[in-house]
């Protein structure tokens, strides 16, 4: 069984404890690998390597940053079919999926290159005679980057990329439950000799004991982390003692809202999509949907049949619409979810239960209807195929209850009145709202939420700024010596 070593100023290494984690494939429940648990030593050798080797990094001339960053890019395409293999089998994704993120990784390292000319400053008008303001953006320093499972390939693409080249260096931590394709973009590192020693750094490990590390350690500029509310609070607790900037997306509770103009076919389609995908298991997903009472009992017919139809089976299947939940825990919780809301009154219309296959963590697609917006099942995070439907009567309704929650990521509307569009983008309180289309943003937006859904954001020129600092310089002059 292939154990993954350490990644510390361009060495390979074993962690200074001998203690592994194993990891599951979640369509097969077979072990596939080891990654060590990583201690608080390994954590400070890393970002002590980062921090040394950004002084050096930051004065590599911007263009040449940005080769090194689309030559990562073209690495990454050349091995794609062993990222998508490894993908499916760490997390499960079918292939379709799975290719899918692979791609949007590729195009992400190919998307940042191209900032390598474009990270600007500013000239501000002085006060005074004879004086220059200059704004400069300076790299923040050290990236300690925190990888979820959920989308291992692309978001290590999203904090590996941008801190490249912004001028940051990173430490980089996948999760113990998807570690593999984190590993296999390391040996692309370790091939790319223009690449100095400590810019990047891997390691592995529990995130209660490296993340805090991470987190609280004084040398490092920003800790970007993608992972659960309950994670990123402890991420601030422990920056707040160096008054470190975070970077968190954090949860999400999507509201979709279907209007009586709807296209019921095109909504029926895309929420589908945005709930299935990944098997529920995306900050971004449709996790609760308010239908107009005038055309529900249509919607909720079609969108029965369409859950109900969708192709569950293992990832290489390349009929498969949807695979496994990542873990046995995720499973059993979504299993729970769904217990506690039939208990409370809620209806099952399709689904409810784990898939008829033979092993790993499958469960079915599933319809909930006769729910409460004080429910758990519409309160609280699914992250699984589980679609629960409400009904409102006027659109002041709907927008109320898609804003009554803690979350605010992503939401979306269906409608064809662009009226009801124009309105529900002005009043959503989410930092997305998707208008008849599924829910997946775009590499040159800017993905942030709002509430418990995090602080900070990813993509564009937004997400670029977050990976630096200003430094304001005021240069006076003599114009007698001019």
């Amino acid at each position: 069984m292939k154990r993954h070593k350490l990644y510390i100023n361009g060495e390979y290494m074993d962690s200074t404890s001998d203690e592994t984690i194993e990891v599951v494939n979640p369509a097969t429940e077979e072990v596939i690998s080891a990654i060590f648990a990583g201690t608080e030593e390994d954590a400070n050798k890393a970002i002590e390597a980062a921090f040394k080797a950004q002084k050096q990094w930051e004065k590599v001339p911007s263009a040449d940053r940005g080769k090194i960053v689309r030559a990562l890019g073209d690495r990454l395409k050349e091995r794609r079919e062993t990222f998508i293999e490894l993908l499916m089998e760490e997390q499960g994704k079918p292939y379709q999926q799975a290719s899918g993120e692979v791609d949007t990784a590729i195009d992400y390292f190919y998307y940042m290159s191209e900032w390598a000319r474009r990270i600007e400053g500013e000239i501000i008008p002085s006060d005074r005679p004879n004086e220059n303001i200059l704004m400069f953006r300076k790299p923040i320093g050290v990236v300690a980057g925190i990888v979820p499972w959920n989308f291992p390939v692309f978001i290590l693409a999203r904090k590996v990329a941008t801190a490249l080249i912004t001028g940051c260096t990173i430490v980089l931590k996948p999760s113990q439950q998807t570690p593999n394709t984190a590993a296999e973009f390391t040996k692309i590192i370790d091939e790319m000799k223009d690449i100095p020693p400590g810019v990047y750094n891997f390691i592995t490990g529990k995130g209660s004991t490296i993340g805090n590390v991470m987190a609280s350690h004084p040398k490092v500029g920003i800790i970007t982390m993608t992972g659960s509310v309950k994670a990123g609070t402890k991420v601030m607790e422990a920056a707040a003692q160096n008054i470190t900037k975070v970077n968190l997306e954090l949860g999400g509770k999507a509201p979709a809202i279907v209007t009586k103009h709807a296209n019921l076919e095109t909504a029926v389609k895309s929420i589908k999509q945005s709930r299935i995908t990944n098997s529920g298991q995306a900050c971004t997903n449709a996790e609760r949907v308010y239908v107009h009472e005038d055309v529900a009992e249509e919607f909720i017919e079609k969108m029965t049949v369409a859950m109900k139809d969708t192709k569950v089976g293992m990832p290489a299947d390349r009929e498969s619409e949807m695979g496994p939940l990542v873990s046995k825990d995720r499973l059993e919780t979504v299993e729970k979810m769904v217990h506690n809301a039939v208990d409370s009154g809620a209806k099952i219309l399709t689904g409810g239960k784990r898939a008829d296959i033979n092993g790993g963590f499958f469960y079915e697609p599933t319809v909930i209807t006769n729910v409460s917006q004080d429910s758990e099942i519409i309160q609280e995070e699914i992250f699984g195929p589980v679609l629960p439907i409400m009904t409102y009567s006027t659109l002041d309704e709907a927008i109320e209850l898609a804003n009554d929650s803690d979350y605010g990521l992503s939401s979306s509307i269906y409608t064809d009145n662009v009226h009801e569009a124009m309105r529900a983008a002005n009043e959503l309180k989410f930092g997305e709202t998707f208008i008849n289309r599924e829910n997946f943003e775009a590499i040159q937006g800017y993905h942030a939420g709002l509430r418990k859904s995090g602080l900070g954001g990813a993509d564009g020129k937004h997400g670029i700024e977050d990976f630096t600092v200003t430094h304001a310089v005021y240069m006076q002059y003599d114009d007698k010596k001019a």
